[in-house]
């Protein structure tokens, strides 16, 4: 029996090795690409030996007629303001599903399910058309404002809080005297921070990575984000600067990996929690 479970336990470690080489690879290949011209990337796409074109490859980035610390501190802006936005509404809204009883409780949460269905880009026609008309267009609110609603965020705050939050906790505040936004804040939101921690990561990549968005709402170059200033790198109508776009695609990835080392160790510490009330 013990040699078949080191066997199990063997074969799965090897498993875990493989997805985490396979996982890290791209990564590898992109900071590689970007030390190296563009010439050797058409000639080998793919290697894992650096060359020392990444100085070059930066001065062509920052030689385009933007500023990609502009468009970095535009990113940073919009996503910091989404990612704080949708999850404090949202949990703020799942509370306000778990604990209060109200007649349209349940109707709310269906037509709240009912819009995760509709897709975003149909929404933002319609939204493009308001903006346009009250004069916001080029400006960041735009696409930080519309994080407060996020039915897909609010689904997951709820069903993680229905079983983790228990009402005479609540019950029990509310008689100390303390008020509702005092028990929301000093109580739930602690409670959260795994399910919190868990959605800021998909949240902030996401409206890091937006493309489609902010290249309708945008124009004026000032306002840029960093996916649109890469997307300009490759629409270069004389030659395609690839090592650039590495470097572009390499600086627009090293503040995702930050946040993931910083809210990963409250997803890990969530999982835990669970495995030991299991």
């Amino acid at each position: 029996m013990k040699k078949n479970h080191t066997g199990k336990k063997t074969i799965i470690f090897i498993i875990c090795v493989i997805l985490a080489i396979l996982s890290v690879m791209p990564f590898v290949i992109m900071i590689v690409n970007s030390t190296r011209s563009t010439t050797q990337i058409q000639q080998h796409a793919v290697s894992f030996i650096p060359s020392t074109y990444a100085l070059k490859n930066f001065q062509i980035l920052t030689g385009k007629s933007f500023n990609p610390a502009v468009g970095l501190m535009n990113s940073l802006i919009v996503s910091v303001g989404v990612t704080a936005l949708a999850t404090y509404f949202s949990s703020m809204t799942a509370y306000a599903l778990v604990i209060y009883e109200w007649k349209l409780r349940d109707a709310f949460f269906s037509f709240i399910m009912a819009i995760m269905m509709i897709p975003a880009q149909i929404t933002l026609i319609g939204f493009y058309q308001m903006v346009y008309k009250v004069h916001m267009t080029n400006h960041l609110l735009v696409l930080i404002l519309p994080a407060i609603a996020s039915p897909s965020m609010v689904f997951f705050m709820r069903q993680y809080l229905k079983p983790a939050l228990s009402p005479e906790i609540v019950q029990s505040a509310r008689i100390d005297g303390a008020r509702e936004f005092r028990i929301f804040n000093s109580i739930v939101l602690p409670l959260m921070k795994p399910a919190i921690a868990t959605q800021a990561i998909f949240t902030f990549v996401n409206s890091w990575n937006d493309l489609f968005r902010p290249l309708v709402l945008l124009t004026n170059q000032k306002k840029y984000t960093l996916p649109i200033m890469i997307s300009l790198l490759r629409g270069d109508i004389y030659k395609t600067e690839y090592g650039a776009v590495y470097m572009g695609l390499t600086l627009t990835a090293v503040p995702l990996i930050i946040v993931y080392l910083f809210l990963s160790r409250y997803i890990i510490a969530g999982v835990a929690l669970g495995g030991v009330k299991g």
